[in-house]
């Protein structure tokens, strides 16, 4: 099947030489240590930023708050300044005990509601999201065709979180967070999935490379059951990111994958081989939120082989439990 051309070897050279002057360097860390043997026993992860609401505030955007054995972290914070913060009101949610996000790439409705949530949550608990974790090439600078205006806005942020006293990791590649829950860093790209928007270009010393987002990366979570798998919009690729999970983690099924897959606009080709490689891995449940598209979760849900209960298009406030599987709330039931 044809799904586009995969330019990730070219691009992995530059992407990964080249750094934003910055006043302060971020952390580096990578943890090429073997594979944890460690399964996590509670997982519940809550959906706080996608388009469909049955309560709080609708969005194009994504997070989610990981909550695994008795430890929280925030993954994304969304588009809008106020729509995460407001979420997790509506919803009972209180995020100023949370000390770490991941920032999967640095699309604006990733990252758009971090300052906001460091200040009005730094009121109760200044350590708030004051570990931020992205991967190499997040700060890289960037042009839309046409503009010569810096097209990046993780340049900004990272000034602004940074006075405020935030610190960035970067991570090369995969690195244990907590105990059973892996950061993939940087996803190989082994399948050619275009899963990027076009019209992005990165500013290297040799000109304008197309930009196809090499510092997107995704949460696993190794439980009982299985891998779960997190992601924000899957811009290198959920095939490509599941395996490399399995590679990470050990070669166990993928049982759940919450988040945004970016197939929105995928031909029903596409949406065939997604749905056949996720089924060969082992997928059990599938809560597609923000980019993954309502009909994409429809079509996976029929040719992946799961159902109404198991595939399930994401709301604010929907969740995933390791042990008792989706909640979709009303909407999306």
């Amino acid at each position: 099947m044809k799904l586009g051309v995969s330019v990730f070897r070219l691009l992995m050279v530059p992407v990964l030489a080249i750094n934003v002057a910055t006043s302060q360097a971020p952390r580096v860390s990578s943890t090429p240590a073997p594979p944890t043997a460690h399964e996590v026993k509670l997982l519940h992860i809550t959906v706080l930023s996608t388009m469909l609401a049955d309560r709080g505030i609708g969005e194009w955007g994504f997070a989610a708050l990981v909550e695994v054995d008795g430890r929280r972290l925030l993954f994304d914070t969304g588009d809008r300044p106020e729509t995460v913060l407001q979420n997790a009101h509506e919803l009972g949610i209180d995020l100023s005990n949370v000390t770490d996000v991941v920032l999967s790439h640095h699309h604006a409705d990733h990252t758009g509601g971090l300052l906001t949530l460091r200040r009005e949550l730094g009121k109760i608990n200044r350590t708030a999201l004051s570990r931020i974790h992205v991967a190499p090439g997040v700060f890289l600078s960037r042009r839309r065709t046409g503009s010569d205006q810096e097209a990046n806005p993780m340049i900004e942020l990272k000034t602004l979180a940074e006075a405020s006293g935030g610190v960035f990791i970067e991570h090369a590649g995969p690195t244990e967070l907590l105990p059973g829950v892996w950061l993939t860093g940087p996803v190989p790209r082994r399948h050619p999935e275009r899963n990027w928007p076009a019209g992005v270009s990165i500013v290297t010393a040799a000109g304008l490379v197309p930009d196809t987002l090499l510092e997107d990366m995704s949460l696993v979570i190794n439980t009982e059951k299985g891998l779960v798998v997190v992601t924000g919009c899957a811009h290198a690729g959920v095939v490509n990111i599941v395996e490399y999970a399995r590679d990470i983690v050990g070669r166990r099924p993928a049982y759940a994958v919450v988040g945004g897959l970016h197939l929105f606009a995928s031909t029903d080709e596409t949406l065939a081989w997604t749905a056949q490689r996720l089924r060969a891995a082992g997928l059990a449940y599938l809560l597609g939120a923000h980019c993954t598209g309502i009909e994409a979760v429809f079509r996976i849900r029929e040719l992946a082989g799961l159902n109404r209960r198991s595939a399930v298009v994401a709301a604010v406030g929907s969740s995933f439990e390791s042990v008792r599987g989706i909640d979709p709330l009303a909407l999306a039931q």
